[in-house]
Protein backbone atom coordinates (compact mmCIF):
# COMPACT_ATOMS: atom_id res chain seq x y z
CA UNK A 1 0.00 0.00 0.00
CA UNK A 2 2.78 2.44 0.85
CA UNK A 3 4.51 1.78 -2.49
CA UNK A 4 1.45 3.12 -4.32
CA UNK A 5 1.57 6.35 -2.32
CA UNK A 6 5.30 6.76 -2.83
CA UNK A 7 4.82 6.38 -6.59
CA UNK A 8 1.93 8.84 -6.46
CA UNK A 9 4.06 11.35 -4.51
CA UNK A 10 6.87 11.02 -7.05
CA UNK A 11 4.41 11.43 -9.91
CA UNK A 12 2.96 14.59 -8.34
CA UNK A 13 6.43 16.08 -7.79
CA UNK A 14 7.53 15.30 -11.35
CA UNK A 15 4.28 16.68 -12.78
CA UNK A 16 4.56 19.90 -10.74
CA UNK A 17 8.17 20.38 -11.88
CA UNK A 18 7.24 19.81 -15.52
CA UNK A 19 4.44 22.35 -15.22
CA UNK A 20 6.88 24.78 -13.59
CA UNK A 21 9.34 24.21 -16.45
CA UNK A 22 6.60 24.89 -19.01
CA UNK A 23 5.77 28.09 -17.11
CA UNK A 24 9.45 29.05 -17.17
CA UNK A 25 9.73 28.44 -20.91
CA UNK A 26 6.61 30.52 -21.52
CA UNK A 27 7.46 33.55 -19.33
CA UNK A 28 11.26 33.22 -19.04
CA UNK A 29 10.98 33.83 -15.31
CA UNK A 30 12.15 31.49 -12.57
CA UNK A 31 9.88 33.33 -10.16
CA UNK A 32 6.91 32.36 -12.29
CA UNK A 33 8.04 28.74 -12.22
CA UNK A 34 8.39 28.80 -8.42
CA UNK A 35 4.93 30.33 -8.08
CA UNK A 36 3.47 27.69 -10.43
CA UNK A 37 5.00 24.90 -8.35
CA UNK A 38 3.63 26.56 -5.20
CA UNK A 39 0.13 26.59 -6.69
CA UNK A 40 0.53 22.95 -7.76
CA UNK A 41 1.42 22.05 -4.15
CA UNK A 42 -2.04 23.18 -3.06
CA UNK A 43 -3.77 21.39 -5.92
CA UNK A 44 -1.84 18.12 -5.63
CA UNK A 45 -2.08 18.20 -1.83
CA UNK A 46 -5.86 18.27 -2.15
CA UNK A 47 -5.85 15.53 -4.78
CA UNK A 48 -3.55 13.45 -2.56
CA UNK A 49 -5.96 13.89 0.36
CA UNK A 50 -8.92 12.72 -1.71
CA UNK A 51 -7.05 9.73 -3.17
CA UNK A 52 -5.77 8.68 0.26
CA UNK A 53 -9.21 8.92 1.86
CA UNK A 54 -10.74 6.88 -0.97
CA UNK A 55 -8.05 4.19 -0.86
CA UNK A 56 -7.42 3.94 2.89
CA UNK A 57 -10.97 4.85 4.04
CA UNK A 58 -9.77 6.54 7.18
CA UNK A 59 -9.98 10.17 8.26
CA UNK A 60 -6.29 10.25 9.15
CA UNK A 61 -5.43 9.63 5.50
CA UNK A 62 -5.80 13.37 4.97
CA UNK A 63 -2.33 13.74 6.44
CA UNK A 64 -0.94 11.92 3.41
CA UNK A 65 -2.16 14.75 1.16
CA UNK A 66 -0.70 17.31 3.52
CA UNK A 67 2.64 15.49 3.32
CA UNK A 68 2.58 15.65 -0.49
CA UNK A 69 1.79 19.36 -0.31
CA UNK A 70 4.66 19.86 2.14
CA UNK A 71 7.15 18.20 -0.22
CA UNK A 72 5.98 20.40 -3.08
CA UNK A 73 6.24 23.54 -0.93
CA UNK A 74 9.84 22.60 -0.14
CA UNK A 75 10.40 22.03 -3.87
CA UNK A 76 8.93 25.47 -4.63
CA UNK A 77 11.16 27.05 -1.99
CA UNK A 78 14.24 25.46 -3.57
CA UNK A 79 13.25 26.82 -7.00
CA UNK A 80 12.73 30.25 -5.43
CA UNK A 81 16.20 30.15 -3.86
CA UNK A 82 17.68 29.19 -7.23
CA UNK A 83 15.83 32.12 -8.84
CA UNK A 84 17.21 34.51 -6.22
CA UNK A 85 20.73 33.15 -6.69
CA UNK A 86 20.51 33.51 -10.49
CA UNK A 87 19.22 37.08 -10.11
CA UNK A 88 22.08 37.98 -7.78
CA UNK A 89 24.66 36.47 -10.14
CA UNK A 90 23.20 38.38 -13.10
CA UNK A 91 23.25 41.66 -11.17
CA UNK A 92 26.82 41.02 -10.03
CA UNK A 93 28.01 40.24 -13.56
CA UNK A 94 26.42 43.42 -14.95
CA UNK A 95 27.89 45.58 -12.22
CA UNK A 96 31.40 44.21 -12.37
Amino acid sequence: MSIIFLILTGLFIITANIMGFISYRKDRSLYSAAFTILLMSVLFGGVGCVVAVIVIRDAFAIFYGLQVGFYLIINSFIVLLIALFVTLVKKYDRGG
